[in-house]
Order: structure tokens, then C-alpha cells, then sequence
């Protein structure tokens, strides 16, 4: 069976040729309607665009890398999820690469991507090469952060609003009656950021954070767990803890049960992206929840006109997270 061209998916559609080649490219004005009908008819069929030719002649390729620190964490399987539906809506494809937090493992991957000549990246909290990023943006290649920013880089980032889910967090604590909160914080951009809001609303109620409650933990359910058990060995201990991710939080709850402490009797729980992790928890767990449709959305709009050089203004977006209230949280006993 021979490949289907740019001419059969013109001729199913009943449209003309440049029509298709505008929904290729991304460019001009064409309804949604007829945007997602076209792009039905290559899904149907298979269609692969001659990407390597256009690639040759300078043109795009329509894969855009998106760089992930922690394929463990729950989190970027939802922003991948949102960032591909919104991808192929401009007729991008996403590349996914792993870096486990790794500056080699970053170098390798970007080597990689920029040899298959993808139009950009999306780089997607914690890039520890800065030697890399300052090299990508003096090159001109088209670099957007995600969930995380770099203030003193001139670069485009969108992200949700940090500093503002941690006040969110605590502040939830607090009107439940508790005053001992401590929490599992995380050594990134963001992490500060939710660990700085903890603090001014600990501030704010009137209560001075103690930082022999705020212990750094690493990535995983184990280490989270470890170092949850070790907030709640101490002698007085917190009658609530705030997870700086929710594994950091699922990892509270079990150090928890393995006590013999009941969440929430004993002690409340909060979380931090609203994952699926939250409600196959046992209580579900309350969480601050990450606009991820919307910065999936939002990511793909930057990345897309800096491909397209329509973007000459850097933007810095920020979007607000929400409270979500579930078992895992009660008031003070």
C-alpha cells in the first residue's frame, strides 16, 4: 500500500492543498472546525509528513522535546498528557527525554534532540546544566521552562504560581487549629518557592516557623517516607505535616501508619500537585492542584510562536493553583 500524501488528505477533505500545508504548518487562518477534521483524516490514515525534507530545507520539523527531571513523579505524566493534546491541535509532535536531575544525562538528550532537528524545547523543572541553557538561548533555539523559572535568565517560562499554593497549603492547616505544621521540602525552584509560602503564612498566623521542622527529602516514596519518620520521631511532634510534592505526602502518611498514628486523628497530611496519587491514598489526600489543562495549554501557545518567530517579547506566566479538600486533613484534636 503506497503512503498517503498531502494531496490524498486534500482530496478527502475537500479542500485544497494549501489548506492542508497551513494545518502542517501551523499557520494562517483556518477554522478549528476544519483544523481538526484535517488533521483526523492524518490521524486515520497514518499520515507522516516528509519531516526530514522539510528539515532540509530549513523548515520545521514539528517535534518539539519536552525535558522531564523524574519520570517517577506522577506530575509530568499529566503535564505530557495536556501538552500532547494541545501539540497536535498545532500539529506538533512531543519527544519526551528523562534527565533524573543528571546535567550529563541533560547534555546527551539535547545533543540528541538537536540532531533530529526538533524545533524547540520545553524544559520542565530542575535543569542543572546552566552551562547548556545559557548556550541554547545564545544560539537563538527556542527554549521555553516549565513549572519552574529562572529570574535571572532572559528566557520564557510558564509555570503555576508556587509561592502561593505553599500560603494556600498552610493556610489550610492553620484554619483547621494546627500551630506545630511541619514540612517535606524539596531542593528546587519550585520546592523554594512552596517552602517560602509555608513560611509567610506561618508568618502571618502569628507563628514562627521552626526550622528543625523543615527537613529536605530526596525524590523518591522511600526517601519521603524516611524523612516524613524522622519529623515524626522527634519529641514534641508536629500534629501536621505539608508535602512539598504529593509523593512526599504519601510518604508522610505511611511513616504515619507505620507509627501507628491515624491521618487525619492524629495527624493531617497535605500534598502538592493533585495527582492520581491523591486518591489512591488511603485517606485520599488533600492537595493544592495544578492547573495542568491550562499550563499545558499556555506552553504550547509560547513554544509554538517562538518556533514560528512571532514571540520577540520574553514572557514570565503564572497561572494560580487551587485547594483541594479530601480525608488526609482535619482539624486539631
Amino acid at each position: 500500500m503506497m503512503k498517503p500524501t498531502i494531496y490524498d488528505i486534500a482530496r478527502i477533505a475537500e479542500v485544497s492543498t494549501a489548506t492542508v500545508s497551513k494545518v502542517l504548518n501551523n499557520n494562517g487562518r483556518i477554522s478549528e472546525k476544519t483544523r481538526k477534521r484535517i488533521l483526523k483524516i492524518m490521524e486515520d490514515l497514518q499520515y507522516q509528513p516528509n519531516v526530514l525534507a522539510s528539515a532540509m530545507k530549513g523548515k520545521f520539523t514539528y517535534q518539539i522535546a519536552l525535558l522531564i527531571p523524574d519520570i517517577d513523579n506522577p506530575i509530568y505524566a499529566q503535564y505530557l498528557k495536556h501538552i500532547e493534546e494541545r501539540g497536535q491541535g498545532f500539529g506538533f509532535s512531543i519527544v519526551m527525554c528523562s534527565t533524573d536531575n543528571n546535567p550529563e544525562k541533560e547534555a546527551r538528550h539535547v545533543s540528541l534532540m538537536l540532531q533530529k532537528r526538533v524545533d524547540g524545547f520545553i524544559i520542565a523543572s530542575k535543569f542543572k546544566n546552566e552551562e547548556l541553557l545559557n548556550k541554547l538561548l545564545k544560539d537563538k533555539v527556542p527554549v521555553v521552562l516549565f513549572a519552574y523559572e529562572k529570574p535571572e535568565l532572559l528566557i520564557d517560562s510558564v509555570t503555576a504560581d508556587d509561592f502561593l499554593g505553599g500560603i494556600a497549603a498552610t493556610d489550610h492547616l492553620v484554619s483547621l487549629g494546627h500551630r506545630r505544621i511541619a514540612m517535606i521540602a524539596e531542593d528546587s525552584y519550585s520546592g523554594k518557592e512552596r517552602l517560602r509560602g509555608y513560611m509567610t503564612a506561618l508568618r502571618s498566623a502569628g507563628i514562627e516557623p521552626d526550622e528543625s521542622l523543615v527537613i529536605y527529602s530526596g525524590a523518591g516514596l522511600e526517601d519521603a517516607e524516611e524523612t516524613g519518620g524522622r519529623l515524626l520521631d522527634v519529641k514534641e511532634r508536629p500534629s501536621a505535616i505539608f508535602g512539598c510534592n504529593d509523593i512526599m505526602a504519601v510518604g508522610a502518611v505511611r511513616a504515619a501508619r507505620k507509627r501507628g498514628l491515624a491521618v487525619p486523628d492524629e495527624l493531617s497530611v497535605i500534598g502538592f500537585d493533585n495527582t492520581a496519587l491523591c486518591t489512591v491514598s488511603h485517606p485520599e489526600l488533600t492537595s493544592i492542584s495544578m492547573p495542568v489543562s491550562d499550563l499545558g495549554q499556555k506552553v504550547m501557545e509560547v513554544i509554538v510562536d517562538k518556533i514560528e518567530g512571532k514571540d520577540k517579547i520574553k514572557q514570565r506566566i503564572r497561572l494560580f493553583p487551587e485547594l483541594v479538600v479530601r480525608g488526609s486533613t482535619a482539624q486539631k484534636r
